[in-house]
């Protein structure tokens, strides 16, 4: 169990994801951390809360949950108004409405592990295309400006992509997280 949990500490070190839990968090069980990524003008924080649920705690009133969600049915009698909408009577019927709800995750180390593979997919990779001051940087304006550097370089888009760049190749930076692979520009 302590492999685990060094092996985990050293995930958080290396994703340099700074714990800042308060003593009365630590002794509720919740575990807040600060990520070294800006988001319109601020740290981003996430929390993982003994209750099962994992959050981002920047923004609103309510901290905005991170879990996964499922759908689930619910059935409610379906009942007719008579002409002044005095009283109502049940038709025999029943309404199905599709409600969505949040999977808890009941251990810590699980919590942990979804949190780290959340954010490095969410606001690492993704975000990756950001500047410190949150304006960000679409691909296809990323793509149009290498176009025009590759215009004033006289190498055409399909040259510079094959290789053919007289060795100054960018170098590709690719991140796999459970199984799924991701480019980073």
């Amino acid at each position: 169990m302590k492999g685990i949990q060094l092996r985990q500490e050293l995930m958080l070190d290396l994703l340099q994801m700074k714990e800042i839990s308060t003593y009365r968090q630590q002794k509720n069980g919740t575990r807040i951390f600060q990520l070294p990524i800006k988001k319109y003008g601020e740290y981003i924080e996430v929390g993982s809360f003994k209750s099962g649920y994992v959050r981002r705690m920047n923004g609103g009133y309510t901290p905005y949950q991170l879990n996964k969600t499922e759908k689930y049915d619910h059935y409610c009698k379906d009942y007719k108004w008579n002409d002044d909408y005095s009283e109502r009577t049940y038709t025999g019927k029943y309404n199905k409405h599709v409600y969505v709800r949040r999977i808890k995750i009941d251990n810590e180390y699980d919590r942990i592990n979804y949190l780290i593979t959340f954010c490095l997919k969410n606001y690492y990779i993704n975000q990756a295309n950001m500047i410190e001051d949150g304006k960000f940087i679409p691909k296809w304006k990323h793509d149009r400006l290498q176009e025009k550097l590759d215009g004033i370089n006289g190498m055409s888009v399909d040259a510079y992509n094959n290789g053919y760049n007289d060795g100054k190749q960018d170098p590709e930076v690719k991140v796999i997280v459970n199984g799924h692979r991701y480019n980073v520009i």
